[in-house]
């Protein structure tokens, strides 16, 4: 019974990443220099946090930023925009930039007549029958 009441208030689910975490802490050797971080990776690492902090994925987050050797400080939204060479409106800050990439080359990256600006809707909004399509034609291949 305790077990299926901390089910469903997804306390369980907490508890467990939570506890990979302090195990993968535990067991990350610090004696072992980590590779230096490209600026590339520093990006992509950046904009995955950002995805997984926005969906409340915060233990994945902790375990990304020690096992990848990112700044414990997230870096600044503009600046990963500037960085990128997006343009983002109003509507598009309220996700994480990846929403808007992944929106703007799901629909073939001409969206605004440019390549760097970054659609008003968000993936969020995309049609739920094309991303089922998408998931049924990756599952066969």
């Amino acid at each position: 019974v305790l077990r299926d009441t901390l089910e469903k208030r997804g306390a369980l689910g907490q508890i467990k990443a939570r506890i990979r975490a302090e195990v993968f802490n535990a067991l990350d050797d610090q004696s072992e220099p980590r590779p230096p971080l490209s600026h590339e990776n520093l990006l992509i690492n950046e904009l995955i946090r950002e995805y997984l902090e926005y969906n409340k994925y915060k233990y994945a987050a902790s375990v990304l930023t020690a096992e990848s050797g990112q700044p414990a400080v997230p870096l600044d939204r503009q600046f990963l925009a500037k960085e990128l060479n997006v343009v983002e409106d109003a509507n598009a800050k309220s996700v994480p930039l990846l929403y808007g990439i992944i929106s703007h080359f799901l629909r073939g990256g001409k969206e605004e007549g440019t390549q760097n600006i970054l659609p008003k809707v968000s993936l969020l909004n995309y049609p739920k029958q094309n991303l089922g399509k998408l998931l049924a034609e990756r599952n066969q291949k």
